[in-house]
């Protein structure tokens, strides 16, 4: 696939080219990246013997090139998941990393486009990973661009982690499911995407408030109690940018991880589902929103 673009329904600034990356030589370089994109913790780095290890045994690795560039990473393998009739293959996409310079310029949404091509290729149904449901740009990609959904909270999945993006807080994750033959992902990334949903699809659907948010200087915290979740609908709101937060009031980046903890977890045990990401841009301050859904319901 080398040259190839995989950059449909996904927002693109620079071109970028997608390859199947297999060699030694080019696993340093995806050794190199890893570092650049969670500085601080070697012990995280993936070395090139696992890569290549992956690579020649069913695995994935995949790069994402601006010319000789590598400025994106994905690393994937099968897997097995538990059902009442035994167990099933999936793949487990375990890491996605763009250069920190070049973060939205589409390269992440072209490496999950082309990880979605070659699975299905490979006849398996169902694509998992995990990632922090606090980074709003995670939630836009894996949520409202790609069209996984999730209903499984998982605390302290890795435990105490070491890297720059990660020390000092509870690991907790969403573990989605990216369902990749259904009319949900096809509407994501075929040539003619969904629309992007906004505020006011919501408003007009009477969408449930879980709780409220204060805002002051840019900073925005939880007000209040989180509501008992009723209705078909249900918005969360997170953080716009939780790092730059973390950086300036690491108190209040535990708050937030703590009760949004509480908010999914009572909203997945209530039946809900994770089916929808809004990132408006309407006010002072962009503002970045979780949709839930009960059952059926779809807005």
């Amino acid at each position: 696939m080398p040259g190839e673009h995989f950059l449909d329904g996904c927002l693109e600034i620079n071109m970028v080219s997608i390859r199947v990356i297999e060699t030694p030589e080019e696993m340093q370089q995806v050794e190199a990246l890893q570092r650049l994109v969670w500085p601080g913790s070697e012990t995280d780095v993936l070395p090139v013997h696992l890569l290549v290890t992956l690579a020649h045994n069913g695995g994935l690795v995949l790069g994402a090139y601006q010319g000789d560039e590598l400025v994106g990473v994905l690393i994937g393998f099968a897997g097995l998941y538990t059902t009442a009739d035994g167990p099933r293959p999936k793949h487990c996409s375990h890491m996605l990393g763009v250069h920190p310079d070049v973060r939205d310029d589409g390269s992440g949404c072209a490496l999950k486009r082309a990880q979605w091509q070659m699975v299905r290729q490979q006849g398996l149904d169902r694509i998992t990973w995990t990632y922090d449901p606090l980074l709003s740009r995670n939630g836009r990609l894996n949520i409202g661009k790609l069209g996984a959904v999730c209903n499984t909270y998982l605390r302290q999945v890795y435990g105490d982690m070491r890297d720059g993006l990660n020390i000092g807080l509870p690991s907790d994750r969403f573990q989605v499911d990216w369902w990749v033959f259904t009319r949900r992902v096809q509407g994501c990334l075929g040539s003619h995407p969904r629309p992007a949903l906004t505020l006011v699809d919501v408003e007009a659907a009477g969408v449930q408030n879980l709780y409220s948010v204060g805002r002051k200087d840019a900073i925005v915290w939880p007000n209040g109690e989180i509501a008992e979740p009723e209705g078909n609908l249900l918005q969360v709101e997170i953080p716009n940018d939780f790092l730059k937060l973390k950086a300036t009031d690491f108190e209040l980046a535990r708050t937030w991880r703590l009760f949004t903890r509480e908010a999914f977890e009572t909203c997945f045990l209530a039946g809900y589902l994770v089916t929808d990401f809004i990132y408006d841009t309407s006010f002072a301050q962009p503002r970045s929103y979780y949709i839930m859904t009960h059952g059926e319901a779809t807005l």
